[in-house]
């Protein structure tokens, strides 16, 4: 990560809200029926969200989108289940309303196919992801291809995709994912940025980085992703004379925009981690 970037730890509401796509007033109803924890406050009494703040609030955000009552989306989050756990009762308010809830029930049928939160992700993401074994996407893969729907869009999403498909795919990778992963969140505060460990962990990163990338490669991932894009741009056209500026929608933020209001509660020795990792890359690739 370049220096000259540091994403933030925390971040308030009005960020929380822009980053999410709705407004502080929402945040605040979310807390006030329950359906979103309160989180911390600061120094000057104003509430902070951090990460898995955003998470939730993402989910949140998305499952109402899709058309469910805040009420069946609190039964889903605080009740210890999944989505699919409140999807009966809703098809039966579904089928009552079916040309005017269409959308809405197509979102609850899909996520009754997955199972699993999966069903919210858009259907280009989704079906990168169909055919994994049962088991093998786990709930963090899924909340960062949220994330980075959120920020770069589905197609950005799908191409994420692919990593999780491989790390689902090969238990050796898997199992040295989690274990650089581990490494990597035990540099937390108390370890200073100059500590060996630092430097030790950054190799390990990269090493594995190296591994799986010739994996994707030989697995023919790569291939798959261009045929994402063809796919993409199959769908969305460009018009010929459009040679303007694209002009964004109302409330829509540009991509570092929206990284800089995703807090990561990462220590000063993970991100001098995450640079010597990104060196290391640009070494090898130069």
């Amino acid at each position: 990560m370049p220096s000259s970037f540091t994403p933030p730890r925390q971040v308030k509401i009005g960020d929380a809200a822009a980053f999410a796509g709705c407004t502080p007033r929402a945040i605040r109803h979310y807390h006030e029926i329950g359906l979103l924890p309160e989180p911390e406050r600061g120094g000057d009494g104003r509430r902070r969200y951090g990460y898995e703040d955003m998470i939730r609030l993402l989910w949140v955000r998305r499952t109402a989108d899709a058309g469910i009552a805040l009420d069946d989306v609190r039964d889903a989050f605080t009740g210890g289940g999944d989505i699919a756990g409140v999807l009966e009762r809703l098809e039966g308010s579904l089928a009552a309303q079916e040309e005017e809830l269409r959308r809405q029930r197509t979102a609850v049928q899909r996520m009754r196919a997955e199972g699993s939160r999966m069903g919210l992700l858009s259907d280009f993401v989704a079906d990168r992801l169909k055919g994994l074994p049962e088991g093998s996407l786990r709930a963090a893969d899924l909340d960062t291809l949220l994330v980075t729907e959120r920020i770069f869009g589905p197609l950005g999403a799908a191409v994420q995709a692919g990593r999780f498909v491989a790390l689902a795919t090969n238990p050796v990778l898997r199992a040295e994912s989690d274990r650089v992963d581990a490494a990597e969140e035990a540099l937390d505060d108390g370890v200073a940025v100059d500590d060996p460990r630092v430097a030790l962990v950054a190799a390990e990163r990269h090493a594995f980085e190296s591994a799986l990338q010739t994996f994707l490669e030989e697995s023919g991932q790569n291939e798959a992703d261009d045929a994402l894009f063809d796919a993409w741009d199959a769908l969305h056209p460009a018009p010929a004379d459009d040679l303007g500026p694209v002009e964004r929608e109302p409330g829509s933020m540009s991509a570092f925009e929206a990284v800089g209001k995703m807090p990561y509660d990462f220590s000063p020795a993970r991100l001098r981690c995450m640079e010597l990792a990104l060196e290391l890359s640009v070494r090898d690739s130069a």
